[in-house]
């Protein structure tokens, strides 16, 4: 029989599978379809994306149960978690899913019916660049896939109701595209001189969970469960009364979508002129919790625009930091993602931050100076830390900064060369580490296996970047929506072709 809303004939459930679940009659882990499962999923969100787009709050309510009690969705969901960086990381449980047989286990248990989630772990990071540390929450494995499964209901919600202006935890956006909007609002000679830099007061510990329950499109009583499972610290279970865990699947969504709306909040109250600018040039741009608003004057920023901030915050139990919400002039420069952008003279120019490339630094030679291995093993691992800062950097100003850090990662992989052979000149230190590579002297090399076995391996240099200007995505862009799909496959083949051509000149010695 013919299955109405999917198009496509259902297949006997299986015992002890929920109504309306799609089973493939498949126990074996690795011979699932995952182009097979890739298509379900992607053809029910595309689904509730436009339903979502319609207003049909009712169907699209309808398809989210369809998908988080499918087989292709709890599939999808279990191979997320369990291929992630964190996948050996346990929860209070102490387990962990890597055999086959255990992942098709945990598929079967992934069930709403009696669901009731384990206390977080909580654990705590350093924040970069200071010595104070972030509270993290772990969940469970099976509570990391059962967000991971919702979430693939709830994103096609979140991406076609968001603001526009918003780029942070959303698939095809990135901070790039953030740093991008800073200068098409910020640039012009006739753009807003007055910058709001926003900073929410411990935003996902401080979530409401009343605006949440109320107001986020999906299962209410699981969302409640997650809500409030609360956390194991030392040993001490503690209960959850607000806020959102940092560390769950689902957390950054959550936290999106709570801000969602602030932007139309700002448009209402300044409307856009006929010239497509905004009353008293006043724009947003955010990625997650931070966040900046441009205006014309100080006044209309400290009078209009930071009330107007506050309440729409309050109303989700959040507010602005006294201490770090200030309002600069663009002369004098602010901080936003890891870069500084300010204005020289009129020209607008942006360029890693002090602080970002002290703090880069600082890892880097903590990673020199920790090192005791062979120089093939330091080399590779600092070359993915420097080409992933690089290309984070890459669509700023940042010629003259790559220049600095590879000086000051030649030093310090110098002073390691001489630490390491103390009772040796330095003319042998230079020939046994450094070599010449595609034309440059000096680069420092050591022995790693390869496919071939072994082979030399050079450190990586940031300057051999391009420094290309990024293509913004368009703010109305959705990645759910049928109608973006060649926009968003242009981009991908752009983004291809400009890894190629770097692949190709770097290798031939060019960069």
């Amino acid at each position: 029989m013919a299955d109405r809303r999917s198009g496509a004939s259902r297949p006997p459930a299986r015992p002890g599978c929920p109504a309306g679940a799609a089973s493939h009659g498949n126990d074996d882990w690795n011979q699932i379809d995952w182009d097979k499962v890739e298509r379900d999923v992607r053809r029910l969100q595309v689904r509730i994306a436009k339903a979502t787009k319609e207003g049909r709050w009712g169907k699209v309510r309808a398809l989210q149960h369809l998908l988080t009690r499918s087989f292709s969705g709890k599939t999808f969901a279990v191979r997320r978690v369990t291929g992630n960086r964190g996948r050996r990381t346990p929860g209070v449980d102490g387990e962990t899913w890597e055999l086959p047989e255990r992942k098709m286990k945990a598929v079967h248990q992934l069930r709403q019916r009696g669901y009731r989630p384990r206390p977080l772990r909580r654990v705590y990071i350093g924040k970069r660049g200071t010595t104070a540390m972030r509270p993290l929450g772990i969940p469970t494995m099976k509570d990391r896939a059962m967000q991971a499964l919702h979430l693939l209901a709830l994103s096609p919600v979140a991406e076609t109701t968001g603001d526009e202006s918003s780029y942070g935890f959303r698939p095809e956006r990135s901070a790039a595209d953030a740093m991008m909007r800073c200068y098409t609002i910020l640039a012009k000679k006739r753009s807003a001189q007055w910058i709001l830099e926003g900073d929410i007061k411990s935003c996902f510990d401080r979530l409401s969970h009343e605006w949440l329950l109320d107001h986020v499109p999906m299962d209410r009583a699981i969302l409640g469960k997650w809500l409030k499972a609360g956390f194991l610290d030392k040993s001490v279970l503690y209960p959850t009364e607000e806020g959102t865990p940092q560390g769950g699947i689902i957390s950054p969504v959550l936290a999106n979508m709570a801000l969602d709306g602030l932007q139309r909040a700002l448009r209402e109250r300044f409307p856009g002129l006929h010239n497509g600018g905004a009353t008293h040039r006043v724009h947003l741009v955010r990625y997650a919790d931070d966040f900046i608003v441009s205006g014309d004057t100080k006044e209309v920023l400290q009078d209009e625009v930071k009330p107007l901030v506050e309440r729409f915050l309050a109303e989700r139990g959040l507010e602005l930091s006294p201490t770090k919400t200030v309002i600069t002039h663009i002369e004098d420069g602010f901080d936003f993602l890891g870069q500084t952008v300010r204005k020289y003279n009129g020209k607008y120019i942006s360029r890693p931050s002090k602080k970002a490339l002290c703090a880069f630094l600082r890892e880097l030679r903590k990673v020199v100076r920790e090192h005791a291995g062979p120089a093939g093993e330091l080399v590779r691992k600092l070359n993915p830390m420097i080409r992933g800062w690089a290309y984070y950097h890459r669509h700023a100003a940042s010629s003259a900064t790559f220049s600095y850090v590879d000086s000051m990662i030649w030093k310090a992989l110098w002073r390691w060369s001489t630490r390491q052979h103390p009772h040796k000149g330095r003319r042998w230190v230079a020939r046994k580490y450094f070599r010449t590579r595609a034309g440059r002297q000096w680069v420092f090399t050591g022995q790693v296996d390869g496919r071939e076995g072994k082979q030399w391996l050079g450190i990586f240099l940031a300057k051999s970047v391009p420094i290309r200007r990024h293509a913004l995505i368009q703010g109305r862009a959705n990645p759910f929506d049928p109608e973006w799909q060649v926009y968003f496959q242009a981009r991908r083949s752009r983004a291809r072709a400009e890894a190629y051509y770097d692949r190709h000149r770097h290798h031939r010695g060019l960069l």
